[in-house]
This record gives C-alpha cells, structure tokens and sequence, in this order.
C-alpha cells in the first residue's frame, strides 16, 4: 500500500476533525452541503474503474467459496445486521438504518489488499468482485424496503433516483473509462500505471466527502457526540461474529490457507462508500444515517489489519490440520 492507502483511516479521522471545525463558521454548511455526491461521485468514479466486470464468468470456477461467500454477504448478513441493530440501536433508528446500509454492502476493494497480506487467494478473491458489486447494486433497494421501511421514512423515488446518480452514472463512466483506456493505452499500462493511481484518488475524495458531510451537519454532530460511539459496538460485534463464521465455514468446506483468507476477507470487508453516497442522496432528511456510515472506514482498516495477521498466525496449524483430514 503506499503513504495514502496505508493511511486511510488517519486521513478519515483528519477530515472528520477538519469538517467539524469548519462547520462553526457561519456560511460554510450549505456550501459543504452541495459538495458531498460530486466527491463521492469522484471516489466512485475511481474505485468502479478497477472493477473487472468482464470476470463475471469465471467465478464460479470455485463454487464452494464464491458460493458460500455470497450466501453469506447477501442472506446472512443482512439477517445479522437487522438483529444487531435490534439488540443496540432500537432506540436510534436513523443509526439502526445507517447499520443495516454498511453490513448488507460487501468491499470491492479493500478486501483485496488485505488477502493479499495474508497471503491468500488474490485471483479467486478478484472473482468476487464483480458479483459483490452487482448484487449490492440490485439488493440494497430491497434491503431497505424490507428492513428500513418501518424505521424511518423510505423515499423510494428518491432512494431510486440516488442508486441511479451515485451508483449507476460512476459505474458506466468507470466501465467506459476502463474499456476505452485498455483499448488505447493496452492492459499492461492501464493495470501497471493507471489503477496504482486510482486507489489514492478513492480515498482522498471519500476524506473529502466525509469532511464536506461533517461540516454540514456538525451542530448536529456537537449537539449529539454519543451517537457515533454507539455504532462502533454492533460494528465490532459484526466483524468478531463473521470471523467466527468464516473459520467454521472453512474448516467444514475443507478450505485451503489461501481459501480461507479469501473468504473471511470477502464476508468482513464492508463498501462504505457506497453506502454512504446512497444515503446522502436517499435520506435528506435523516442526517444521522450517513454519518453513522463514517464508522466504517474508521474502524475498518485497523480491524481487517489484525486480522491479517491472525490469519498469518494460524497459517501453519490450519494448513498441517487440512493435510491430516486429506490423508484420513
């Protein structure tokens, strides 16, 4: 990772501090306030680019994973997120939302990485990818009016328009931008040259989006300090939770080392900011809901951090238990 992507969370944390600073001063909201779809336009814009749509086909090629980690970013979890908001946030429901809007929405990037810290399956896990994006795509609609209906009130028009604005407008650019410069520049420049630059720009325009949100709301914010703290239990809880799935998925699917990293990485890792940029369309009225989304990128690099290296840690005995239950 370099300077910026290792960073990430810092560089979150700065923007938030920053955005809350300049939403004191009198005029700055409601221009913070216009700022925030076209820099997660821009985020997504970036992090579409690299997506490898054309590999949908070549999933499947590992049905026990790719299979099993669909069932459980798309059934499980969504279950788990609407159980755990149930349990600690009953009495918030704008954060309750915001909950369900980061758990039902698997990573389309980040979980790389961290597989290929761990020393897991890279090319398996890049097989997903483009399955994790196009169901969240189709599904995150149907999560909300399902789980979020009775919680707040649920603009299906505008919760349309915003997936069609935020989500579909950067995909199509990012798909005609990565088709068009592959054609013109080749695979090698645009995968050596291109995509390396791509991952910064993501995340300075995600520290942007996150500023310009905090500092149109930060009366909110200051009035309310707690809120934010309340999501960090049930986030926690998600990742120790998964985790644990994970490793009993695998050991009873018989889960290579490289496998296993795959899988846990691609059921843990969340797409915040996907998440975030449909709430602040969809949910104008709501302001708690995407900031509750912000815990994501605070808590997740550090977490999926440790957890690379615990998978790094039960590398040998995993790998020295497959090779027993193999010679039985």
């Amino acid at each position: 990772m370099n300077p910026v992507e290792k960073y990430q969370s810092a560089l979150v944390l700065a923007a938030v501090v920053a955005g809350l600073a300049a939403g004191q001063v009198d005029g700055v909201a409601p221009v913070a306030d216009r700022l925030i779809v076209p820099f997660l336009m821009v985020m997504l814009f970036a992090a579409f680019a690299g997506v490898p749509l054309s590999r949908l086909r070549e999933a499947f090629g590992n049905r026990r994973v790719v299979g099993s980690s669909l069932l459980v970013n798309f059934v499980w979890s969504p279950l788990l997120a609407v159980g755990l908001g149930a349990v600690f946030l009953r009495n918030q429901p704008a954060l309750w939302v915001g909950l369900i809007m980061l758990l039902v929405t698997p990573c389309t990037d980040w979980y790389l990485v961290f597989t290929d810290v761990a020393d897991g399956d890279v090319p398996l896990a890049t097989s997903v990818l483009p399955y994790n994006l196009v169901l969240q795509l189709v599904l995150l609609p149907v999560y909300l009016y399902a789980f979020a209906g009775a919680l707040v009130d649920l603009p299906l028009a505008l919760l349309a328009e915003s997936v069609l604005l935020v989500l579909v407008v950067p995909l199509v650019l990012g798909a005609v931008a990565r088709w068009g410069l592959t054609r013109t520049k080749g695979r090698t420049w645009f995968s050596r040259r291109f995509l390396p630059r791509l991952g910064p720009v993501q995340i300075l325009f995600l520290a942007l989006a996150v500023g310009a949100m905090f500092a149109s709301q930060g009366q909110v914010i200051v009035e309310n300090p707690r809120l934010l703290a309340l999501m960090a239990v049930p986030v926690v809880l998600f990742y120790a939770i998964n985790l644990a799935v994970g490793f009993v998925v695998g050991r009873l699917l018989s889960f290579s080392y490289g496998e296993l990293v795959c899988f846990n990485n691609t059921i843990l890792s969340r797409n915040s900011p996907t998440a975030l940029a449909i709430a602040v369309v969809a949910f104008p009225n709501e302001p708690l809901i995407p900031l509750a989304l912000v815990i994501g990128p605070l808590l997740e690099l550090p977490l999926l951090g440790v957890i690379a290296q615990g998978h790094l840690a039960v590398r040998e005995r995993w790998t020295d238990r497959l090779d027993a239950r193999s010679n039985d």
